[in-house]
């Protein structure tokens, strides 16, 4: 089911319309939780019991991996994972990890169109990384192949960047970083698999260089798992020219439990 947000029934109609049509959308499609189905007070949001089962990744956690700690190692704490191996992008933020109520909103986005829930996601989002976004000087998302978007109709990673731009009052570059390696799905494959299959599938867009030099990029996507697909299109980034890139991601899949 799809139910237009506030933001697009802002662009369809006018200011006293708009008003209008939100009663009638209120009436037809009442709001309900993202998660379970339960009456709550506005769209696009989570009841009070499964708002109390998100595992949101809130401090302390590695500087540069974001991965959570167990308990307070100090200010600029990094983990053993990020000095053995230091991943190709300067930092990673995510909001949630994988599971629960997150795992069931990036599937409604991702696969059932559910679109009226990005102002929510990118919301969190820009909470999430909030002094990144601050000192960033544009938002990229990682691109889909062309013969996919035709597909699937549109890029859930690119929605939530247009709206984590919007909402934090930077550039949003939807052309600069494109696809042009159509890859097999990444769900199923083994860390290795993954990064062999993004391996070369990103480049800079013919002229868009000067979008990427000398700047400090945000890049978005939904889920990082493995972090082949983002380290893939950091590469091409920093080898434009960026000065920094932040990853930042709805959901954190976590290989052990913490």
């Amino acid at each position: 089911m799809l139910v237009l947000d506030d933001i697009k029934i802002g662009r369809f109609f006018g200011t006293g319309m708009a008003r209008v049509a939100r009663s009638v959308r209120d009436l037809v499609y009442p709001p309900a939780c993202c998660q379970c189905g339960v009456t709550i007070a506005e769209h696009g949001g989570l009841c009070p019991a499964c708002w109390t089962t998100v595992r949101f990744i809130e401090r302390p956690f590695c500087e540069v991996l974001g991965t959570p700690f167990p308990y307070d190692e100090g200010e600029g704490a990094v983990s053993p994972e990020a000095i053995a191996e230091p991943p190709v992008f300067d930092r990673l933020r995510s909001v949630a990890l994988h599971d629960g109520p997150v795992r069931h909103l990036v599937h409604q986005l991702k696969y059932r169109d559910r679109t009226d829930l990005v102002p929510m996601m990118a919301s969190w989002m820009v909470r999430a990384a909030s002094a990144e976004l601050a000192a960033s000087d544009a938002v990229l998302a990682v691109p889909l192949h062309r013969a996919r978007l035709l597909g699937r109709r549109f890029n859930q990673s690119a929605e939530l960047a247009r709206h984590v731009a919007r909402l934090a009052g930077k550039p949003f570059l939807p052309g600069t970083l494109l696809r042009t390696k159509r890859t097999q799905q990444q769900v199923g494959l083994s860390a290795s698999a993954r990064e062999a299959n993004v391996r070369g599938a990103f480049r800079i867009a013919e002229g868009r260089a000067a979008d990427v030099l000398g700047r400090r990029i945000v890049l978005i996507d939904d889920v990082y798992t493995t972090g082949a697909t983002v380290s893939a299109a950091a590469r091409v980034l920093k080898r434009a020219g960026a000065t920094g890139v932040t990853v930042l991601t709805f959901a954190r899949a976590l290989s052990a439990p913490i």
